[in-house]
């Protein structure tokens, strides 16, 4: 074989360009790279960055994020989504946080939040598989309904009292030099990636998101699941804007507002990555990594909110994009 040949046939496997296989490598591992990335450039522009004090602070400031984020991916998988994750976390926190301040006890109070949480979830999970409107559609008036409510519940006023320890622990406290909500967490991440992975329920509602008229005629329940994707996803705003509540030691009417941008972001980067486009847990993770290390980075760096925003915007384009191609690909 001559020189040409050669350097031909190592250029080519299994028939496939260098170039081909360098594109599908950057689909696969682009977004763990950009991680990576991300974190070697802030380290070297911020020597506070890469320490063990800034990293914890990282993870409790995505621990919010992180646990509406996997509510989200639950409603994501069977192929819906969910509009109204800021307003309902809110509604759940002042809930809460305006019982505690009555003088009910902490477990009550919380169960109430989720329970109003919960309650959303199950309205909208009825007009979407029963009724047949979209979930685009309707977790939107759901979120306008909630704002709605807790406006009127609080007249837009921030809802203080004395709260109980117990209560503060959720947002505040630590087990050893662990925070409280970076537990929380761990143990709704851990649990979700559980239960889409590793249960028929999970199975089910990949298999409707894949092809719901395949699943339907395999006799899957396609309500029942959908609906219990819809169901989780206000559940997990509701446990967000609860720890929210705690952190802050008030009920804030718009206080997770804000975690809708992060929360698609995030759901949008992690079909990136682990399951050939889907959405799944361990990806949303990731991706709430990503953005918690965008924050915080750029934060050190003093750069001006309004960037973070921009680059949000910018990431859910290029996770669309690379979740496009990587099903292209396969």
């Amino acid at each position: 074989m001559d020189g040409t040949g050669a350097k031909r046939a190592t250029s080519e496997i299994s028939g496939r360009p260098a170039n081909e296989w360098a594109r599908k490598a950057f689909i696969e591992y682009g977004t763990l790279v950009g991680l990576l990335v991300l974190v070697v450039f802030f380290s070297i522009f911020t020597p506070s960055f890469l320490t063990t004090r800034n990293i914890i602070n990282i993870l409790r400031q995505v621990s919010m994020l992180a646990i509406i984020s996997t509510g989200l991916t639950f409603c994501m998988v069977p192929g819906d989504f969910d509009l109204g994750l800021g307003s309902i976390g809110s509604f759940a926190g002042v809930i809460t946080v305006s019982l505690l301040v009555k003088g009910v006890p902490t477990f009550p109070s919380i169960l109430a939040g989720l329970g109003i949480s919960a309650a959303f979830g199950l309205v909208t999970a009825f007009l979407v598989t029963r009724v047949g409107i979209s979930s685009f559609i309707t977790t939107l008036a759901a979120g306008s309904v909630a704002t709605g409510i807790t406006f009127l519940y609080t007249q837009g006023q921030a809802v203080y009292g004395d709260l109980p320890a117990a209560f503060e622990f959720i947002g505040r406290g630590h087990v050893g030099a662990i925070p409280a909500p970076v537990i929380i967490m761990a143990i709704v991440v851990a649990l979700g990636e559980f239960a889409l992975s590793r249960t028929r329920m999970g199975r089910y509602m990949y298999a409707i998101g894949g092809n719901i008229t395949a699943a339907r005629l395999s006799g899957v329940s396609v309500s029942k699941y959908r609906g219990l994707g819809l169901l989780f996803s206000s559940l997990g705003a509701g446990a967000a804007g609860i720890v929210l509540a705690s952190r802050l030691g008030s009920g804030q009417p718009t206080a997770a507002a804000g975690f809708f941008l992060d929360a698609a972001s995030a759901a949008f980067l992690g079909q990136t990555i682990f399951r050939n486009g889907l959405p799944n847990v361990l990806g949303t993770f990731v991706g709430v990594l990503i953005i918690g290390v965008i924050n915080n980075g750029l934060t050190l760096l003093g750069v001006s909110s309004y960037w973070q925003d921009i680059l949000k915007g910018i990431i859910i384009v290029l996770a669309v994009t690379l979740t496009s191609k990587r099903q292209d690909s396969n």
